[in-house]
């Protein structure tokens, strides 16, 4: 059987297949099964008014299908927007050969190009929330290289709110709806972070502008975990990811982005496709940071927190590639709903670090993925590789092909084997074996450090910046009790004394809070309610 013609009879049931019957052209609508549809309009009844017979196959087939439409909406990432596009190779890492550092193959000549498909995205709220809401943003990347796919998952900020994969159920809970009001409420966004501190460097930048960004084109991305990269000798290094975008950074004050979304609250979608459809195409370069694989004693943190930033004078940001997204999606839900990433998605020459929170997430989603999108999501073109596929892998909700290479014994579903079966693969160099050793704990890492990089950067920002910072926050803890606000004040002073005394004042200006949380960024939620009781028109009935 040819797996692209789909069955013994050449050419049938492929691309290449363009059999009609007498009442068919190539334009005519079909069912699922092939059959022609001659009357779209009209259901099969008993008379013109009915009733309606249970055999009418169209419309069951047609009506069962749309109730099926939709997949579960992702639990983050739900909104989202994406486009395809090329990632080209420099060669080097810097000014030196890439080859010195890693041998993943998409990296070593300059000039070379691979496929990609980048899906961004808000990260708490629904498939279609606004695009202008506070928010960190989805940065992922699937490269389809010669050796299978690379996805590169992460945001457009360089740091995370926690750093153990164990409290990321109770942070997304935290930042989500109420689970009575329904309703997103910053007092229980607090009530978390004012007992995680290791979130105060986040925080810092999600009520500053760079919580919302202006669109996606004006967007950085990271990685945000530490990687490694290895060579062919086997020896590795500790790297982190950056997409800085040629186009330049913007970001929103909180009252522009009010505006915006009062006009359009799909903008940073439709500027994605129209900047592509009308030819100009965004551009990101992919930078790299890299330090020795080992404990760096040297440094005031641990290399492998996500909750820190490497400083760039000691690792440089060095450029490796770049990438243009130059063609939209056909359709949105087969490429942009149904792709599917995951940390765990590497090539050769590229591995994971230690990082506790890189090693929960690899598990977390491919998880995820097969109970969204399901058993084979792997054989979607979207997710598909570009390249051969051979596996023993059988079977599992809607398999649609058998990924067996010409030749093979079709009997043969098992490895090792002597009568005909797929094989191992050479290996592209020496086996990366880092020594671990030590005691199975339940700790933090030794060098937590929460609030300096967090006051380092508040001390980076313009003062405009920092007014626009100081104003979010004071506007999100204005209804939060005083256990939480007391603590949260205590975060930002060891942050940096002013921080926490801007903060502290802007507080003691609206008196104390009244426990009744709002939404991120809608200061005045609950006078909208009033309002628009208010300000209704009353109809009569009909």
């Amino acid at each position: 059987m040819d797996e692209h013609n789909g069955t013994a009879v050449t050419g049938a049931g492929g691309s290449s297949d363009h059999r009609l019957s007498a009442q068919e052209s190539g334009q005519t609508l079909t069912d699922r099964q092939g059959h022609p549809i001659a009357d779209n309009q009209n259901v099969r009844t008993v008379g013109s008014r009915g009733p309606t017979t249970l055999e009418n196959y169209h419309f069951l087939e047609k009506i069962t299908h749309f109730d099926r439409e939709r997949i579960p909406e992702r639990v983050v990432h739900a909104r989202g927007a994406g486009a395809h596009g090329v990632f080209e190779a420099y060669g080097k890492v810097g000014d030196e050969p890439i080859a010195k550092l890693t041998r993943a193959k998409l990296f070593q000549e300059q000039g070379k190009q691979t496929p990609v498909f980048v899906r961004f995205s808000s990260v708490i709220h629904g498939g279609h929330s606004p695009e202008t809401l506070r928010d960190p943003r989805g940065f992922a990347v699937k490269f389809y290289t010669e050796d299978g796919n690379w996805d590169l998952v992460g945001n457009n900020l360089k740091v995370f709110f926690i750093r153990d994969p164990l409290k990321f159920p109770d942070l997304v809970h935290a930042f989500k709806p109420d689970p009575v009001t329904n309703r997103q409420d910053t007092v229980r966004i607090f009530d978390f972070i004012s007992n995680t501190p290791e979130a105060l460097h986040m925080i810092t930048f999600l009520f500053s502008p760079w919580g919302i960004p202006s669109n996606y084109r004006y967007m950085q991305g990271s990685g945000v975990n530490t990687y490694k990269w290895v060579n062919t000798e086997g020896d590795a290094v500790l790297v982190k990811y950056h997409w800085e975008p040629k186009q330049g950074i913007k970001n929103l004050k909180q009252e522009e982005a009010d505006a915006i979304q009062g006009k359009n609250f799909n903008h940073a979608t439709q500027d994605l496709y129209e900047a592509i459809d009308n030819g100009q195409y965004p551009e990101w370069e992919l930078c790299v940071q890299w330090m020795a694989d080992d404990y760096h004693p040297e440094l005031d943190f641990d290399p492998l927190d996500p909750t820190k930033l490497w400083p760039p004078e000691q690792f440089p940001f060095l450029p490796v590639g770049k990438m243009v997204l130059n063609r939209n999606p056909q359709n949105y839900f087969a490429e942009v709903e149904q792709v599917a990433f995951g940390t765990g998605v590497l090539v050769d020459g590229l591995d994971f670090s230690d990082d506790k929170l890189l090693q929960g997430r690899t598990f977390s989603y491919s998880d995820t993925q097969r109970h969204r999108v399901g058993t084979n999501y792997l054989q979607l073109p979207i997710n598909a590789p570009k390249k051969r596929v051979a596996t023993n892998q059988r079977d599992g909700q809607m398999a649609y092909a058998v990924d067996s290479p010409p030749g093979r014994n079709p009997h043969v579903n098992y490895e090792p084997s002597s009568l005909g079966g797929i094989e191992e693969a050479r290996t592209a160099g020496k086996e990366h074996s880092p020594l671990i050793e030590g005691q199975l704990v339940r700790e933090k890492i030794d060098r937590p450090n929460d609030y300096q990089q967090a006051g380092e950067r508040y001390r980076s920002f313009e003062k405009w910046e920092q007014d626009e910072l100081i104003a979010n926050l004071v506007d999100a803890l204005e209804p939060c009790p005083e256990i939480v606000r007391r603590k949260m004040l205590e975060h930002f002073t060891q942050c940096d004394e002013e921080y926490g005394r801007k903060v502290k004042a802007g507080l003691d200006a609206r008196g104390p809070g009244d426990g009744s949380g709002e939404p991120m960024g809608a200061a005045k939620a609950a006078s909208a309610v009033r309002e628009a009781d208010r300000k209704g028109h009353e109809a009569s009935p009909y």
